[in-house]
C-alpha cells in the first residue's frame, strides 16, 4: 500500500504522516528531507548553491539513505541539520531543478518498493506515485503555517520573516516546471488550519482502513 500526502510547507504533513505510520504500521518517508539532504550535501561540499550544474553533480553522487527512520548523509545522521536556516534558503531552488527531482523520485520509488509506506511531499500523488492507493492533500493558511514554524523554535527568523519565506516558497513550489504543487483529482482535501493533529490523523486513518476493508472483502468474493 502507498499512501501519498501532499501539501504546502508547514501544513503538518510530517507530523500527520509520522502519527499515521505508527498507527497503521506503515514505513514513513519524508520526500522533502531527501531534497534537504541534497542541499545540505551541496553546502557541506562547498559547492556553489547558485550553480545548477554543481548542485546536480552533488545530487548524483551524494549518499542519502534512510536508516531507522532517519536521514543519513554521507553516512552521518543529518536530521538535526535538515531544517537549518542555511538549508531553508536553498532547498526550494534546488528541488526545482528537473534533473534533481528525477534523481529523488527514483530513490523514493526504490525505498518504497514492495512495502506499505506513507510518503509525504509536494508531488507524491501527482508525479512520484500517481497510482497511490490513498491520496491526501493537506493544507493550512500561510499565517497558521508560519505560526507553527515559529513555535518550533528551530528558526532564528521573526514570525513576519517566516511568513514571507513561506509565501515565497509557495510561489516557487506552485510554479515549478516539473513536479509543481497541485491537488490530485482523486485526493482527499483537508485544511488543517482549524483542526487538531488528532482530528486530521483520524480522517486519514479512516480512509486507509476503509480501503483495507474493501481490499479484504474483494479477496474473499
Amino acid at each position: 500500500m502507498v499512501v501519498a500526502i501532499d501539501g504546502p510547507a508547514g501544513a503538518g504533513k510530517s507530523t500527520v504522516a509520522r502519527a499515521v505510520a505508527g498507527a497503521e504500521n506503515l514505513l514513513y518517508i519524508n520526500s522533502g528531507n531527501f531534497y534537504r539532504a541534497i542541499t545540505l550535501a551541496v553546502l557541506d561540499a562547498g559547492a556553489d548553491p547558485t550553480d545548477p550544474a554543481g548542485v546536480l553533480a552533488v545530487a548524483r553522487t551524494a549518499s542519502v539513505e534512510i536508516v531507522g527512520g532517519r536521514i543519513r548523509v554521507e553516512g552521518k545522521d543529518a536530521e538535526q541539520e535538515l531544517h537549518a536556516d542555511r538549508v531553508d534558503r536553498w532547498v526550494a531552488q534546488h528541488s526545482a531543478i528537473p534533473e534533481v527531482r528525477s534523481i529523488v523520485n527514483s530513490r523514493l520509488r526504490q525505498a518504497a518498493q514492495g512495502l506499505d509506506v506513507i510518503v509525504e511531499g509536494r508531488d507524491i500523488g501527482t508525479a512520484v506515485f500517481p497510482s497511490a492507493d490513498v491520496k491526501i492533500y493537506l493544507d493550512a493558511s500561510i499565517r497558521m503555517r508560519a505560526k507553527r514554524r515559529f513555535e518550533q523554535g528551530v528558526s532564528s527568523l521573526s514570525l513576519p520573516e517566516i511568513e514571507e519565506n513561506i509565501r515565497k516558497r509557495d510561489e516557487i513550489d506552485k510554479s515549478k516546471p516539473v513536479g509543481s504543487l497541485k491537488i490530485a483529482e482523486d485526493a482527499l482535501y483537508l485544511d488543517s488550519s482549524d483542526l487538531t493533529i488528532d482530528e486530521v490523523c483520524e480522517r486519514v486513518i479512516r480512509k486507509i482502513r476503509k480501503l483495507r476493508s474493501l481490499s479484504s472483502r474483494s479477496r474473499f468474493t
